[in-house]
């Protein structure tokens, strides 16, 4: 029972999202979480607000049974199955991270030192969290979905919008990467 309590490798794990999304398409449907923030906003009367919302969300409830199947299982995840928390880098990154201020990297999946509530005090903190928040936000609308949805589902039914949404995602990350984080993190 030792690979009960241990992380899953990439070949089981990548057949695994390969089924499901087999299945979610034999069935007709479409994998998305963005797409689950406009159902609950139009369960709790959204469209009121905004044409955006006003749809029928109970031919989308399936996807809401979703997102909470990938909560339980995060939470199942953590909680039994990950016996460590600390993330294996290289002794380079490692390097690097010390030098931009973050404390004993590795230990944790994300440095607490830019993801907690402290860091919202601070300018760089709450240009990160909050800012970066919006803008995820705003560029999964703009985009006509998110990373999960055009990356899984949109690749998976061969639409070209999904690629272009796709490869703009990580053009946009390393944008990010090497223009902007520098700036917002300490000069090693």
């Amino acid at each position: 029972m030792e690979w009960i309590t241990q992380p899953w490798p990439w070949y089981v794990g990548g057949p695994l999202i390969a089924l499901c999304m087999v299945l979610i398409l034999y069935f007709g449907g479409t994998l998305g979480l963005s797409d689950n923030l406009r159902t609950l906003c139009s369960m709790c009367g959204g469209d009121q607000c905004a044409e955006f919302f006003d749809f029928d969300w109970r031919q989308r409830k399936w996807n809401l049974v979703i997102a909470l199947g990938l909560v339980i299982g995060g939470f199942i995840s953590h909680k039994y199955l990950t016996p460590d928390q600390a993330v294996q880098i290289s002794p380079d990154v490692v390097e690097e991270l010390v030098a931009y201020g973050i404390e004993d990297p590795g230990s944790t999946y994300v440095p607490m030192e830019y993801f907690s509530w402290k860091s919202l005090q601070t300018l760089p903190g709450l240009i990160m969290l909050v800012l970066g928040g919006f803008l995820v936000g705003f560029g999964s609308k703009w985009a006509g979905g998110c990373t999960s949805g055009h990356a899984i589902s949109g690749l998976s039914n061969l639409q070209l919008p999904s690629l272009i949404a796709v490869i703009g995602f990580f053009i946009g990350g390393l944008l990010i990467t090497y223009l902007v984080l520098p700036h917002l993190l300490p000069i090693p």
